[in-house]
């Protein structure tokens, strides 16, 4: 019973009408009841969201019983592991340290075996060198060594090679406008309480946004509802000019069951695609997700689920985009691709939605998150400055701050003890902080033009050797400027974020 309240679900509904999330949640319930001595658990944390997976880490770390994990979680992996067992090439590697030393381990192994392999192509080559060159009279001598040429080149030709890694790169439309996305006001609920409520926030170019929060809480509607794909009952919402959205959902509906590999690439088009205004063959930028030229003719319905992920991926990432809205990409991918989605979205010009559940991809992933406030009316969102990690944090801060009611206590000795009220808050901001947050953004617009002049100027290769006196007083100037922008830049921020907690 305990259990079922942490998870909260009712233990007398029917297992056929569950939720993925809540079937994963009653088949948790099943293996922890009894509480074994040894739990065998094939990623537990799918399907589950963040609240979830915090308790369930929380619960592992305290159990007596045995732990053998599989899991692409990489958080969950390094706070409950000790030993590590990687499987690559049909081999089995054991290190006793948890799987937060692992990856220094095992590019460790990987750097071994390509030094390894560099010294038998050493000695291949000398060997070679002597076939051609050093042949003696003595017949015995060299039919061994030429026996031990071929066994070198058998060895060479049998090595299996690590699995290559994911190459991917977005491709990016034409610029957008400087602002992408101003919502304000927006509300929305389905015959109940509201899904969201008095929802506003401006998103610009370049912006990693990220939503989180339990299952059900209303991500996806908040999602469709920034970019326009479902209507709000109330507020508005503006789109910024020049937009090419690209969209993966985290149900992969997009793909058919029915389509080639190929097909579902190319949309049907022949062999070609166009990846960043390059014409690229199917085979080749199959090849650069993993998979196999024998693939291409394959169809969808015969993919795994981490294939899928990765096939979603390659075509969500080859159409030309400047918006890119992903909900749960991390689905089902293994974490080289996981990495490599990252460091994708780390070098992308443009601005990114994205939907997870995975704590580590958000706070490698975002800039700032959406989640649910949880002393806020139903339907009520917050905007925290950094990842999953900083959203934490803060909430902490802020449940420190807000403390128990003032009023009598008694302390570990028995003495009372009055609790001073905290000290009253600004109810709002001061004229003076409403006219800088009004006037800021036109200034820092002003400046950021003012750079781009002076960087003009000083790009003549001539201004030095003309006039060195301008060369030195522009320089002077471009860092006195960039200085001033990232001081009004760092006051907006602050007056933005005090202005969102007042309303909040």
């Amino acid at each position: 019973q305990i259990l079922f309240a942490d998870l909260d679900l009712d233990p007398e509904a029917d297992p056929a009408t569950l939720s993925g999330g809540e079937a994963r949640r009653a088949a948790l319930i099943r293996v922890l009841a009894p509480q074994p001595d040894l739990l065998l658990l094939d990623e537990p944390t799918n399907h589950l969201d963040l609240t979830v997976i915090d308790w369930l880490e929380r619960t592992l770390a305290q159990t007596k019983s045995g732990l053998v994990l599989i899991s692409h979680d990489r958080r969950f992996l390094e706070t409950l592991t000790r030993r590590t067992a990687w499987i690559d090439r049909a081999s089995v590697r054991t290190v006793d340290r948890g799987f937060a030393h692992f990856e220094a381990w095992r590019d460790e192994v990987l750097g071994q075996e390509e030094l390894e392999r560099h010294k038998l192509d050493r000695k291949i080559a000398a060997e070679e060198d002597w076939l051609r060159y050093g042949v003696t009279a003595r017949r015995k001598r060299n039919v061994r060594r030429l026996a031990d040429l071929h066994a070198l080149r058998e060895k060479r030709a049998t090595a299996v090679k690590a699995v290559g890694r994911v190459k991917a790169t977005a491709s990016e439309a034409t610029l957008s406008g400087k602002k992408v996305i101003e919502a304000k006001g927006l509300s929305k609920a389905y015959d109940g309480p509201a899904v969201v409520s008095d929802f506003s926030i401006d998103i610009a170019r370049g912006d990693r946004i990220g939503l989180a929060g339990p299952n059900g809480a209303g991500k996806t509607t908040l999602l469709n509802l920034l970019t326009g794909q479902l209507a709000p009952d109330t507020g508005t919402l503006r789109l910024g000019t020049n937009l090419e959205i690209v969209s993966l959902d985290q149900r992969r509906a997009s793909l058919k069951d029915d389509d080639t590999l190929a097909e579902a690439l190319t949309e049907g088009r022949g062999d070609m695609l166009s990846v960043g205004g390059e014409q690229r063959h199917v085979i080749g930028y199959m090849k650069d997700f993993l998979f196999t030229p024998d693939q291409a003719r394959s169809p969808v319905s015969a993919l795994s689920g981490g294939e899928r992920g990765r096939l979603a991926l390659a075509i969500a990432l080859a159409r030309p985009s400047n918006l890119l809205v992903l909900d749960e990409p991390t689905n089902d991918l293994d974490l080289e691709t996981l990495d490599l989605l990252q460091e994708t979205l780390a070098a992308y010009d443009g601005t990114v939605l994205l939907v997870s559940h995975d704590r580590d991809f958000l706070d490698r992933s975002v800039t700032s998150l959406i989640a649910p406030n949880p002393t806020g009316p139903p339907g009520a969102w917050t905007q925290y400055a950094g990842g999953y990690s900083d959203m934490r944090a803060q909430q902490a801060e802020r449940s420190a701050g807000r403390g128990d009611e003032p009023g009598p206590r008694r302390s570990s000795g028995g003495e009372r003890k009055t609790v001073k009220p905290a000290a009253k808050t600004p109810s709002k901001l001061s004229y003076k902080e409403k006219y800088a947050l009004e006037t800021l953004p036109g200034r820092i617009s002003e400046a950021e033009a003012t750079i781009e002049n002076v960087k003009k100027i000083l790009a003549d290769p001539q201004l030095f050797t003309r006039d060195p006196s301008a060369f030195t007083k522009e320089a002077g100037r471009l860092e006195a400027l960039e200085s001033a922008l990232a001081a009004m830049e760092e006051e907006w921020l602050r007056l933005e974020m005090k202005r969102e907690e007042l309303e909040g």
